[in-house]
């Protein structure tokens, strides 16, 4: 475990001393589009150091709670809180600034460049330095050692070179989620992170995911549809169903909750 990894969530993995408040709180937050509640009163709070699912049966307003936690839309009303902070009216940029740092469901990346390429223009924005016109010897070095270890952390040694377009759609999915690293997140959003992938693509995806929480120490949450990856890695999940918290708990305490059974697991027995 890195310094930077045990100054996040301390050597058990539970967040340092005197940061034992939640990362994220949501008070009451609604988010609607004319008549339609998309999110409805959510209340929801996640500490450091979490690996945290979101499931729910379609449109029961799991990409929109992503959208309002990441500052992508401003909600109708309610309070967003990161580490103690309102941050309700900031922008994406801003949160980005904070730590709030998300994938999409469909992949976001520059497909004619080659991985190494739109890993290093994210740590470049990152270390704000992307619009300058010059940059020196020794930050060069320093970016470029920082984009071959995100490129180690993600498993896509040997792929450094290779054009992002010409990739497999799961090693593109990889290398959004290395640029989205390269922000260094305080708090990992992950939109459908396995949509559309083939098993072994899946099996990477997962034990990336896996490695991250456990190894770089990071609090992730993610918004997934295929219950052996969430029953499988999540410690806690949250079910939404029509704008609302339905449900939330650990995974077994979920998989036994008759409602959620009645709203979207039952379905699949």
């Amino acid at each position: 475990m890195t310094a930077a990894t045990m100054e996040r969530t301390g050597q058990d993995g539970r967040p340092p001393a005197g940061k034992t408040g939640p990362l994220l709180r949501m008070d009451n937050v609604s988010r609607h589009f004319g008549t339609l509640k998309a999110v409805d009163g959510v209340t929801f709070e996640m500490h450091a150091g979490e690996l945290r699912a979101v499931i729910g049966p379609n449109g029961a307003g799991k990409t929109t709670f992503f959208n309002l936690i990441s500052g992508l839309l401003p909600p109708t009303g309610g309070k967003v809180i990161f580490e103690g902070e309102d941050i309700t009216g900031q922008t994406i940029v801003e949160r980005v600034a904070k730590g709030i740092v998300r994938t999409f469901q469909i992949t976001e990346v520059l497909p004619d460049l080659s991985v190494f390429e739109n890993i290093r223009i994210g740590v470049e924005t990152a270390l704000r330095l992307n619009a300058r016109p010059w940059i020196s010897r020794r930050e060069r070095a320093a970016i470029n050692s920082r984009v071959f270890e995100l490129i180690d952390i993600v498993n896509l040694d040997g792929k450094a070179n290779r054009i992002v377009g010409e990739l497999a759609h799961g090693d593109q999915r990889v290398v959004e989620v290395a640029v989205a690293l390269s922000a260094n997140p305080r708090l990992l959003l992950l939109d459908e992170p396995t949509a559309g992938m083939g098993d072994h693509e899946t099996d990477h995806m997962v034990d990336l995911i896996r490695r991250l929480h456990r190894d770089q120490g990071m609090t992730i949450l993610f918004i997934e549809h295929d219950m052996d990856i969430v029953f499988g890695i999540a410690q806690r999940i949250t079910v939404l169903d029509q704008g609302r918290v339905l449900a939330e708990g650990e995974p077994d305490a979920i998989s036994a909750d008759p409602r959620v059974r009645a709203a979207y697991l039952g379905s699949l027995e």
